[in-house]
């Protein structure tokens, strides 16, 4: 709790100097890039978690993966370092991605569906989550096989479950308490 804590403090300020020097668009890039390369790596991951590592060897990782980053990217690096926090790297940056796109007025739908979602899905799921919200929206596909088909949509704190696994389950329940 107290790292959520902190990673949100660490967001707020970089987006507040990002902000302040007309950058914060460029360095919400990163922070997306940072955050998809440390869920996708599971190697970077450990790495920065990892007390054996040594600080110089994460930060020359860290400098050669995200080359090209914005000079607050890197400063917020160095600052992690420096105070011993950089394994809040991940957290700081999906916190920064959230307080950029409250502060654009744009919210993140989240559709699970078993297949990747069609172009025209894609418009229809935009236009429906918009008129729900009245806001901005960016979707996110997030693949699971699981749920045999049709959809989870999540918009902040909404959740529609139109899954055929959720449906399954349900007359499974059904049936068992008759």
């Amino acid at each position: 709790m107290a790292g959520a804590r902190a990673a949100l403090r660490y967001a707020k300020a970089v987006l507040r100097l990002a902000s302040d020097q007309n950058t914060a668009e460029v360095v919400n890039n990163d922070m997306k890039l940072i955050a998809t390369t440390i869920a996708e790596s599971k190697d970077l991951s450990d790495m920065l978690q990892s007390p054996v590592v040594r600080s110089s060897d994460k930060k020359a990782v860290l400098l050669e993966v995200f080359k090209g980053s914005d000079s607050m990217t890197t400063n917020l690096i160095d600052t992690l370092i420096s105070n011993k926090r950089l394994a809040l790297l991940n957290d700081v940056a999906a916190s920064y991605n959230q307080l950029f796109d409250e502060l654009k007025g744009t919210q993140v739908a989240k559709v699970t569906t078993a297949v990747p979602l069609t172009d025209d899905l894609r418009v229809k799921v935009l236009a429906k989550v918009k008129e729900l919200t009245g806001k901005d929206v960016e979707v996110e596909n997030i693949i699971d096989e699981t749920i045999l088909g049709g959809f989870i949509l999540r918009v902040g704190d909404i959740q529609y479950n139109a899954s055929v696994a959720n449906k399954l389950d349900t007359l499974k329940r059904e049936f068992t308490l008759n």
